[in-house]
């Protein structure tokens, strides 16, 4: 058996970067012995789904998951990494009436779904109560048209009001720090309240998303571990691992790069830890060389799906023989994913792998040849999930 470490040197576009040997030895050793229902695939979504094969697919546009704000871009909490800037390129409907003209508008466009979400209380609460009959006709009305929500915290009441309203996934933040929960979200709450969140909602019959933020404690990861065995104890759906982008952070509280080895390490124990639940690592995330280690140790740590991955790891995950799926998607197809937590077995296109691997010896033994990138695929199923389709 070859080393990891020698695979991804026979990956051109990963020339130049430096993996943490000890790690990524660790990572094939501990990847031999897993077993469990999603060990072992990968859906890449990508926005550039003509480099994979020549098909020609209808362009999914931005409005395929639109986000929609209830409170615009307005934010009590104003988290040290966030500051609210993140509500703001949402499309605000501060009333229940706007929702409802928002969701018609949106529907006559082409959205599939939406995230629905909002600023946070001083108790990181959304205030959603004006807005459950609302969410009630929309589904009663446009029955296929999907609802992921941000809950915030929540009480075993709002998690059956969201319920009985018809909202089809509920996604949280899960904090295992009180530092963290203190100092970067400004909040009076303690770990114990999202771990009764999130008991509360894998309780109803939502699926369920939790998403896990790398680095959240100033770019130091601190309270990871103790929400992924938070996690561990509930069983949701899903889980979505994002690495802090603190474009927002004030300067008297600048958050550092969080150290790729330690993702990547962090990422091998969320698979060990949940072998049976899809992992996905989210649109967030550093960019650059840090992007490229990062979503290299994604690959070797077995997550099951990647959106926008860096240039090469297709390849590296073919190289690694894994299941390999494609789908064209935007950031909003993979939050779609994410609500439908890759449940559908054709979802994504399956891919050669030897026909990748043949091609890259092709091209090396020619120098005259041009790569092409991954043009030229073949392609050997064509179970597209629903949504698929390029962005332009």
């Amino acid at each position: 058996m070859h080393s990891w470490q020698s695979v991804v040197e026979q990956v051109e576009p990963l020339e130049g970067i430096v993996l943490d040997a000890g790690l990524v030895t660790d990572m094939q050793e501990r990847y031999i012995g897993l077993h469990g229902e999603r060990v072992g695939r990968v859906n890449f979504y990508t926005p550039t789904f003509k480099a994979y094969s020549s098909s020609e697919i209808a362009g999914c546009g931005k409005s395929a998951w639109p986000a929609v704000s209830i409170t615009g871009g307005d934010c009590k909490l104003q988290c040290d990494h966030c500051k609210a800037k993140i509500l703001e390129p949402m499309i605000p409907a501060r009333t229940p009436e706007e929702l409802w003209r928002v969701v018609n508008d949106q529907i006559s466009s082409g959205a599939q779904g939406m995230l629905l979400t909002g600023g946070s209380n001083h108790r990181n609460e959304v205030e959603y109560n004006d807005y459950y009959a609302t969410i009630r006709r929309i589904k009663d009305t446009f029955p296929t048209f999907k609802i992921a929500m941000h809950t915030a915290l929540v009480d075993m009441d709002i998690a059956r009001r969201m319920e009985d309203c018809g909202i089809d996934a509920a996604m949280m933040d899960v904090i295992g720090s009180q530092d963290t929960i203190t100092q970067v979200y400004h909040l009076k709450r303690n770990v114990d309240d999202f771990e009764r969140t999130l008991e509360y909602l894998v309780s109803t019959n939502m699926k369920v998303v939790p998403h896990i933020v790398l680095g959240l404690h100033y770019g130091k990861l601190l309270g990871e571990w103790n929400a992924l065995e938070i996690i561990q104890r509930h069983k949701p759906t899903a889980v979505v691992l994002v690495v802090v982008m603190p474009f927002y952070a004030p300067e008297n509280r600048p958050f550092v790069t969080p150290d790729s080895a330690e993702v990547g390490r962090f990422f091998m124990d969320a698979r060990v830890a949940l072998p049976d639940i899809p992992i996905l690592l989210g649109c967030a995330r550093p960019t650059g060389r840090a992007k490229m280690e990062i979503d290299s140790y994604a690959v070797m740590a077995g997550l099951n799906g990647i959106a926008h991955p860096a240039d090469g790891m297709v390849e590296l995950a073919a190289r690694l023989e894994r299941d390999v799926r494609v789908t064209p998607a935007c950031c909003s197809i993979a939050i779609g994913d994410e609500v439908m937590a890759i449940e559908t077995e054709d979802a994504g296109l399956q891919i050669d792998i030897q026909r990748i691997i043949e091609m890259e010896r092709t091209r090396k033994a020619t120098p005259s040849v041009s790569s092409g990138g991954l043009s030229g695929i073949k392609v050997v199923t064509s179970g597209i999930s629903a949504g698929g389709g390029c962005c332009s």
